[in-house]
């Protein structure tokens, strides 16, 4: 803020002249002090939020995993009701058959 020794200097004999030599220790001591309280205050704010967003984090978390629970179980229920489905041939639907196809006859 002030990077001149000279201006700092010339700031306290003006608040001695001004203030007169009594009061301005009290004067930087109530600066201090309530410097030191805002801190705190600003602290306890940026303490606050911070937990207010974890807190809403976890809360997301939950919701997402809740989520992709119900989609897994909607998932495996339509899975196996296709795979237990009859077509109108009578023949039972499902996933694509796990054998290799039949070699393609040669000519």
């Amino acid at each position: 803020m002030f990077g001149n020794p000279m201006e700092i200097a010339l700031l306290v004999g003006a608040a001695v002249l001004l203030f007169g030599a009594d009061r301005v220790p009290k004067l930087a001591r109530g600066i201090g002090q309530a410097s030191r309280e805002f801190r705190a205050g600003q602290t306890e704010t940026d303490l606050a939020h911070e937990r207010e967003k974890t807190e809403h984090r976890a809360a997301a978390s939950a919701e997402d995993a809740h989520a992709a629970d119900v989609a897994y179980e909607q998932r495996s229920v339509k899975s196996e009701l296709i795979e237990e489905a009859p077509n109108a041939n009578g023949v039972i639907m499902g996933a694509p058959s796990t054998r290799p196809e039949p070699p393609a006859p040669r000519n």
